[in-house]
């Protein structure tokens, strides 16, 4: 299995985030997609890909939620750092106003200004996107990216999924949500968005999945969403693990 989305080098994993790799590739997780998160994230994010070079690649992007007045020469230093390479994404990157609508204006900003530079240098962009929906849609239409977009951690329900394919065709990041219990729009979600454009994540250490949810959440435990996947489509788990890593190498060039 990829884990297409992770975090394991941040501050709650205190050794940086090995151990938890390690813990993930004896379980079956055969690669990661690191994001960084803002400016601080890239050094120990850089750290832990360079003690998994082969198993780990890495993404770099302004998180809105990071997103202040600011934001346009950090932009800029992560737009030189992309165009030097080793990166497979922008991201994550997007459009947050669930906790704040502060900087709303800033976010659309940042977010087309990152759109436009993944679409200039080819790179999929993995799109954080929470109450702003409306927002995002309206940035893609405005760039009309040609690159592939990743609606990372999906929660929406199958009239989002129909709206959101009348702007682009991108793939959907499932993770550990798609086993809550409250979650049945989601699950519903799954057949109208075809197991051709589902990808695995965990998000660690965030969104732990049951029978983890409440507690850290690790690499390791993207096989329960995949089992769950498995369930919904009624697919085999090896059906889904076959599918989505091939996604998966297909979306980030693996």
């Amino acid at each position: 299995m990829i884990d297409t989305h992770t975090h394991p080098y941040l501050e709650e994993f205190a050794d940086g985030g090995a151990e938890a790799i390690d813990r993930a590739i004896t379980a079956g997780v055969a690669h990661f997609i690191l994001p960084n998160v803002d400016s601080s994230t890239v050094v120990p994010m850089e750290s832990l890909h360079s003690r998994f070079p082969e198993s780990t690649s890495m993404a770099l992007g302004l998180h809105p939620t990071e997103v202040r007045e600011d934001w346009k020469p950090i932009v800029e230093v992560m737009e030189k750092r992309l165009e030097e390479g080793g990166f497979v994404a922008v991201g994550e990157v997007g459009i947050d106003l669930y906790w704040d609508k502060t900087y709303r204006t800033q976010q659309i900003e940042a977010f087309t200004r990152q759109l436009r530079i993944a679409d200039r240098l080819n790179l999929p962009v993995i799109i954080h996107c929470r109450e702003g929906l409306d927002e995002v849609l309206a940035c893609i239409e405005a760039v009309n990216p040609k690159t592939i977009l990743i609606f990372h951690s999906f929660t929406g329900n199958p009239a989002d999924v129909t709206r959101i394919r009348k702007v682009c065709d991108p793939m959907f990041g499932i993770n550990g949500v798609v086993t809550f219990k409250n979650a049945a729009s989601l699950r519903e979600a799954l057949p109208e968005i075809g197991i051709s454009h589902i990808l695995l994540e965990t998000d660690a250490p965030y969104l732990a999945p049951v029978p983890h949810r409440g507690k850290r959440n690790e690499p390791a435990f993207v096989t329960y969403t995949c089992e769950k996947v498995a369930e919904v489509l009624g697919l085999s788990v090896k059906e889904v693990e076959a599918a989505t890593d091939s996604n998966a190498k297909a979306t980030f060039r693996l």
